[in-house]
């Protein structure tokens, strides 16, 4: 088929349609190209948020670790607490017993003492009560709070008007007191020396203290330990009687032994002014 000049027509048809199938054909693959630029772009957004959700993972895991090695290094921390705690637990438990056993030791010990004690309170009182009896039945005795006292007055003992011998009767008295004191131990003897009231306090000083060593020095004759016996002079400071007759003076020119009890302690002074 012929146009124009007599130019055939279809080799143009041809090539139009080749140009639009070419056109159409980069259009297409520009879209798609645009497409799937679009697709990656999203792609890559993703990605970005996909990345920036990993390290926010990666952030809190290591958040995550750490807390829970923080919560291990305490749990740890806690437990070596624990068995510290348990180990003085038991130590202070351990010593908390042997306390309680010592002092159930200390508590028998003590009841045991005070039982011995008092058994030995026991027999001295009856040994007391034993030589009380038996100085009785010479001369005047009685008990004081440390032991005992004799009093040797114008009856068993009669000292001469400014004197300090012995007769030969008052000898014979004071082996006897001798021989019973030695039946006995666990004392010391006391001797106190009286005067009447005639002539000055010095003389009569030293006339009691005559008196009481004129005693002693008998007695250590007799058989009694010197260490054990000591004497004191009252002179006329203690008088038995008040009175100034010859009857009453004889009375005041006395000898007192005191039997000091030294197994048991006793509080105090011990002479004749607390023995009467």
């Amino acid at each position: 088929m012929l146009a124009g000049k007599g130019r055939p027509i279809l080799p143009w048809m041809a090539l139009g349609l080749t140009l639009v199938a070419v056109v159409f054909l980069g259009y297409v693959l520009v879209t798609r190209m645009n497409a799937i630029n679009e697709q990656i772009g999203a792609m890559r957004v993703q990605v970005s948020d996909l990345d920036q959700k990993t390290a926010a993972a990666r952030s809190t895991a290591d958040a995550a670790r750490r807390k829970a090695e923080e919560a291990e290094e305490l749990s740890r921390v806690a437990a070596e607490g624990r068995t510290k705690a348990e180990a003085e637990r038991d130590v202070f438990e351990e010593r908390a017993l042997s306390a309680e056993d010592s002092a159930t030791d200390a508590r028998i010990k003590a009841q045991r003492a005070q039982a011995e004690l008092d058994k030995i309170r026991r027999e001295r009182d009856e040994e007391m009560s034993r030589l009380q009896r038996a100085l009785n039945r010479i001369a005047s005795t009685r008990r004081t709070k440390s032991g005992l006292l004799m009093s040797l007055g114008s009856d068993t003992i009669n000292f001469d008007f400014d004197k300090a011998e012995l007769r030969p009767e008052e000898r014979e008295l004071l082996s006897r007191i001798a021989g019973i004191l030695l039946t006995s131990s666990g004392y010391r003897v006391q001797v106190f020396g009286h005067t009447d009231d005639i002539g000055t306090d010095q003389y009569n000083q030293t006339l009691s203290e005559r008196r009481a060593v004129a005693v002693r020095d008998y007695l250590v004759k007799a058989g009694i330990d010197p260490a054990i016996i000591s004497t004191k002079g009252f002179g006329k400071s203690n008088p038995l009687v008040k009175g100034t007759s010859e009857a009453d003076r004889a009375k005041n020119r006395r000898v007192e032994i005191g039997i000091i009890d030294t197994v048991i302690t006793y509080q105090g002074p011990v002479d004749a002014d607390s023995a009467q």
